[in-house]
């Protein structure tokens, strides 16, 4: 036959259409086959995912979204499919309420990259044994969304003290991007950050009542590269408190409120505390807090050091202590020792920070007589009184003025 000849008759026009079709057929019905699973029985394993990736629904596996029946099980299992898959997966909490237990998430993962999408409320049990409620553990590339609620349960928990948990955990978490979600009551903690490298928390929502013990919004220690970003935090405790070992920290239009401000420290309880350098927190607006930014150090314990510390158009409406250094730290009069801080903080600046503040004294640096602080310069603070004229305290400080700051320093 010639090569250039076209094949004639009907036979071999249509075959590839027919063909086609049939294969479409087949695995169409292969497809829901999988689907179906049998009779009066979930489907097991996971759909295929919209992004190339495989979904793994809670729901597939056993979980019941009527607030209790415990998902905690069926979540373990939807994690470890999607851990071992060697495409993008994607682990759904679909709408409703799921009652959870304590759940570790652990890697590390084949697949590369996990998302958790919790589209409904994910609640806690009245008791939670140990310290954490959800630990995501050595997990790369890790994403948070959906838009759900992890609520805490903790007014049952708060005054008796019967649970610690925090509300979510992250050890050793790198490249993450925790988003949209809303944790509310926590038993503890809301976020604690430990060991981890470029995590992102951005349109977070965090909510706990204003006298709720010990309910930080974010917490982290030893950790780098990270960054709270348009999020609302109110809480009992520190809105954003920051450990040692923390360096490259960027907060950004965070509003804090009702709740202890933003922290860092306290620092030098412990022996071998890592030093803390690269802290930026901008445009933030604090409201009705206790305190507003505050660095804050223990007395005559261990050595450490925090550099690099900047705090750059705050608002403040009705805080309480508005800008504070305190390295004489010491609650509930636990200390036994006198000795000045040994920690030592230098290169530090409040710049162009606004607002009211309920007490007189809207600037107290107290800074240790050992190590007095270095380079900290005050810069345009106009912060105003509604009990009387405001004031500045420095002490083993002195500050580089610029602008119009309260009278003190």
């Amino acid at each position: 036959m010639n090569k250039n000849m076209k094949p004639s008759g009907t036979l071999m026009e249509t075959f590839p259409a027919m063909f086609l079709l049939v294969l479409v057929a087949s695995f169409n019905m292969v497809g829901a086959q999988r689907g179906a699973g049998q009779p009066g029985m979930p489907a097991t394993g996971p759909a295929p995912a919209a992004a190339g990736g495989c979904l793994f629904d809670v729901t597939k596996y056993g979980a019941v979204g009527d607030e209790k029946t415990d998902m905690s099980a069926a979540l373990v299992k939807a994690w470890a499919d999607a851990c071992a898959s060697t495409t993008p997966a994607t682990i759904v909490v679909p709408t409703g309420t799921f009652l959870c237990g304590r759940t570790d998430l652990k890697g590390p993962c084949k697949a590369p990259e996990i998302t958790f999408q919790v589209q409904g409320t994910i609640s806690a049990p009245a008791d939670i044994s140990g310290d954490t409620w959800f630990l995501f553990d050595n997990v790369n590339n890790l994403n948070i969304n959906g838009g759900g609620t992890f609520d805490g349960k903790g007014p049952a928990v708060w005054q008796t003290k019967k649970s610690v948990a925090v509300t979510l955990r992250f050890n050793y978490v790198t490249n993450a991007l925790i988003e949209g979600i809303t944790s509310k009551d926590s038993k503890n903690f809301h976020f604690i950050v430990i060991g981890g490298k470029n995590l992102t928390f951005s349109h977070i929502t965090i909510t706990a009542a204003g006298d709720s013990p010990n309910t930080d919004g974010i917490h982290m220690g030893r950790a780098a590269q990270i960054s709270i970003l348009d999020s609302n935090i109110g809480t009992g405790d520190d809105c954003i408190s920051v450990g040692d070992g923390i360096s490259d920290l960027t907060v950004t239009n965070v509003t804090c409120g009702p709740g202890h401000g933003i922290a860092i420290g306290s620092l030098g309880m412990y022996p071998n505390e890592s030093p803390v350098k690269g802290i930026h927190v901008k445009n933030c607006t604090l409201t009705n807090t206790l305190n507003g930014l505050r660095i804050k150090s223990w007395p005559d314990r261990e050595v450490c050091d925090a550099s690099d510390i900047h705090f750059d158009d705050i608002i403040m409406n009705n805080v309480s202590f508005p800008i504070i250094v305190d390295q004489d730290y010491c609650p509930w009069n636990t200390c036994k020792n006198t000795g000045p801080s040994k920690v030592s903080l230098s290169d530090i600046s409040f710049t162009n920070i606004v607002g009211t503040s309920g007490t007189p004294e809207i600037v107290h640096l107290n800074c240790s007589s050992l190590h007095p602080c270095q380079n900290v310069q005050l810069s345009n603070i106009d912060v105003k009184s509604t009990s009387g004229p405001a004031t500045s305290v420095c002490c083993n400080v002195k500050p580089t003025i610029s602008g119009s700051i309260p009278p003190g320093c």
